[in-house]
């Protein structure tokens, strides 16, 4: 027992006597911030008007065509309903397949389009701590706890080599994102 406890005061000590340089970011500001994530949200925002408008036009075939049901069916024959009811149900199933459809797609596109962002925000975090001799690097979005003396912060200089532009904050992304969502708001409905 005092074998286990002395080798594990000794590897603190060592650890100590190290003093190994730590460094945080705040890795989504990086890549939600990033100049091509501008473009991979408008590119995102295209699709889903596109196919906001397809679910459009879907639920107003089918309303059109119910309306007409309710108005005609009591004057049709039995195999005339029978039609037009199986009709509105390939619509429903139509609409409901094309929803799960089209959801999957967005998300795929999103990751799609993401996925190189955050890889070269990494990368730049990476490069930036190697050349500052830093050993390991903290996303100070999901650290509980660190001092901030004690570690480098490295977003700064991320983001400089990431090309974000000084002042452009998640705090003003947000507003962008909720002033577009207001302006094509009316377009929608």
């Amino acid at each position: 027992m005092k074998k286990i406890l002395a080798i594990a005061a000794m590897a603190l000590l060592t650890l100590a006597a190290s003093a190994q340089k730590l460094g945080r970011v705040n890795f989504t500001e990086l890549y939600q911030l990033a100049p091509e994530a501008d473009s991979a949200r408008d590119q995102i925002n295209a699709m889903q008007n596109e196919a906001q408008e397809t679910f459009n036009s879907m639920v107003e075939e089918y309303q059109t065509k119910a309306n007409q049901y309710q108005q005609k069916s009591a004057t049709w024959t039995a195999a005339i309903k029978e039609a037009k009811e199986k009709e509105l149900v390939d619509i429903q199933n139509r609409i409901q397949e094309f929803q799960q459809t089209i959801s999957q797609e967005l998300q795929q596109k999103q990751a799609e389009l993401m996925n190189p962002i955050m890889e070269k925000a990494q990368k730049a975090v990476q490069d930036l701590a190697k050349a500052q001799g830093i050993v390991a690097v903290f996303d100070s979005g999901s650290a509980l706890y660190f001092d901030e003396s004690a570690v480098v912060d490295l977003t700064p200089a991320a983001r400089k080599s990431l090309g974000i532009k000084d002042g452009r904050t998640l705090e003003q992304l947000a507003q962008e994102l909720q002033a577009q969502a207001q302006t094509q708001a009316p377009a929608g409905n």
